[in-house]
This record gives structure tokens, C-alpha cells and sequence, in this order.
């Protein structure tokens, strides 16, 4: 009899229909309804990149279940039978959910592992606290992986979409070193930095590992999507950078959104729609590498962080 081992795989979750938006924006607001004003800009948003089809659930469906499928296929750990579970932070089925049915089915040992790649106290902290929580209450043991933001597989998946682009740029008559390439991720309040937190350093390392495996030399780091609060972010903001590479007479820009793995609102969105507009009124080229989703490689990167996760805890 094959060991079975769960694996939460967590991540920020998103609505399935444009009537759950509003109970998906009151739990990120932390019970806090929105404005109707607020909730019609969201829901604008979700209409204007899907028209109420929601690109994120089946990617992050389709990744849970290739990662099931990788482990159990994987002869590293050929004792033990892997079953993943789905964790989400903002919707359902909650990171507790995940746990709590991971003990309803019998499960006693668990990997826990988030959908991006690079660690911080105020995202995946966040989410291994609530699993843990929970963990203790179920008498689950659990071990978690907490970044793999320069695993060689994640790093050459990224950089061959840098590739790809890079050459559809050439196509349209740009050279290579004519092309700025901006890695971004989601931006964060700035007291992060207080905290000694690693996530912009870790940032930085997976994009020197992209640039030096690409040969990519003209790259700078942008900040996303930051937050509409009190609270200063981390920038220069990508929208800003833009409007600066403009002045500096760039006129071909590559955008990896490196921080994110999905397609979801922060890039269909925030860049194929907010910043295309930005890139357009200064008449720029502006394109953006495609999302990592299901890539093999990306499983692969998942795969091999579980294993050695659990080798590492001593759990199997």
C-alpha cells in the first residue's frame, strides 16, 4: 500500500461568475462590503478582459490537476500516492477547506505550496499561517515550500517565452537590444521593506537568472497593480516606467510578469488593457511574454519543490 500524502495548493482565488464578485470583494476588504461605485469598477474590469468567463478558476483547476498527475508520475517518490487539494485565499474553496477535507478523506501528512513563485511575510506567509491554523485544529502534519523563485525549470520556461517575444519583435523589425524588457510583479506597501523582507530581492534574482540565460542587457523591475490605500507601495510603478522610457526615446517594450503565473486580471487587465493604452498614447510597441498556466516546465518546477519539500521534513 502506496503512503498517501496530500499537497494544498494554494492561491489568491478568484470569482467563477460576475454575481460572485461582490462577496469575493467583500472578503478581500475583510468583511467589508464595497461601494457600489468600487464594485461596478471591479466588475467592469472582469467584463472588459472576459466577458463573464473567468480564465482564472480553470487555469488554476487545470494546474492542480497536472500537478496531481506529475507527482503521482514521478519515480523520486514512487511509495507514495499523491493527492492535491485546492486552497484558495479569497474565495472558495478557502486555504481551511483545502485542509479540512484533506482529514475528512484520511489524509495525515501534507505538503503545503503556493502558485507563485517568490516568498513574502504578506502573501505567502499569509497563506501557510491560515493552512497551518487549520492544520493543527485537523491534526494534519504539515510541511510547506515557501519559494522557488530560482528553480532552473521555472527559469527556463520564463526565459523561453522571453525568447518567443523577443523574436516576434525582430519580425516586426526591432533588433533584440533595441527592446527594453521590464519584469514586474505585484506590488506590496512599502514597510515590507522594514521587515527585511526578501521578496523584492528575490524578484530581482529571478530576473538576472531570465536576463543572463536570455542574454537579455537592456532590462529594468516595474511594480503592478498596487493597492489603492492609505499606505505608500513599492514602485516605480510600470505605468510611470512607461511614461519615463518614453522620455528616454524607447519605443519597443517586452513586459514578463514574472511574479504572477496565471492568466488573471493583474495581466489581462492591468497590462494587456491599462498599460497597452499607456504604450499606445506614446506610441510605443508594446507586447508581453505569454503566462506559464500548465507549461510543463512549470509543473515540472512544482513537482520537484513538493519532493523535496517533504525529503527535506523527513515526513516520508
Amino acid at each position: 500500500m502506496k503512503t498517501k500524502v496530500g499537497v494544498l495548493v494554494m492561491s489568491y482565488g478568484t470569482p467563477e461568475s460576475i454575481e460572485g464578485i461582490e462577496a469575493y470583494y467583500t472578503h478581500i476588504r475583510r468583511g467589508h462590503a464595497p461601494s457600489p461605485e468600487q464594485l461596478e469598477e471591479l466588475a467592469d474590469r472582469y467584463k472588459a478582459i472576459v466577458g463573464g468567463v473567468f480564465p482564472l478558476r480553470e487555469n488554476t483547476n487545470h494546474q492542480v490537476d497536472s500537478l496531481q498527475k506529475a507527482l503521482n508520475e514521478n519515480p523520486r517518490l514512487s511509495e507514495v500516492e499523491f493527492v492535491c487539494y485546492q486552497g484558495l485565499k479569497h474565495a472558495s474553496p478557502f486555504i481551511e477547506d483545502g485542509v479540512e477535507q484533506m482529514a475528512k478523506d484520511g489524509i495525515k501528512k501534507a505538503v503545503g505550496i503556493v502558485l507563485a513563485p517568490h516568498y513574502s511575510t504578506m502573501s505567502v506567509e499569509s497563506y501557510i499561517k491560515r493552512a497551518q491554523a487549520k492544520a493543527d485544529e485537523q491534526c494534519v502534519e504539515f510541511t510547506f515550500v515557501k519559494s522557488y523563485h530560482l528553480h532552473p525549470q521555472l527559469i527556463e520556461a520564463f526565459s523561453r517565452r522571453v525568447n518567443a517575444k523577443l523574436d516576434l519583435f525582430k519580425e516586426a523589425g526591432a533588433e533584440r537590444d533595441d527592446v527594453r524588457v521590464l519584469f514586474s510583479a505585484h506590488s506590496l506597501p512599502e514597510k515590507i521593506l522594514e521587515l527585511g523582507d526578501p521578496y523584492p530581492e528575490q524578484l530581482l534574482e529571478t530576473s538576472r537568472a531570465i536576463a543572463e540565460k536570455t542574454g537579455v542587457t537592456s532590462w529594468q523591475f516595474a511594480w503592478q497593480s498596487a493597492g489603492r490605500t492609505s499606505v505608500p507601495w513599492l514602485g516605480p510603478d510600470i505605468l510611470e516606467t512607461l511614461r519615463n522610457l518614453s522620455k528616454e526615446q524607447v519605443e519597443n517594450v517586452l513586459v514578463a510578469p514574472i511574479g504572477f503565473v496565471s492568466d488573471h486580471l493583474e495581466v489581462l487587465y492591468d497590462l494587456d488593457i491599462e498599460a497597452q493604452e499607456v504604450a499606445k498614447e506614446l506610441d510605443m510597441r508594446l507586447m508581453r511574454i505569454d503566462m506559464l498556466n500548465s507549461d510543463p516546465l512549470y509543473m515540472e518546477t512544482l513537482c520537484d519543490s513538493v519532493i523535496d519539500q517533504l525529503k527535506q521534513s523527513n515526513l516520508v
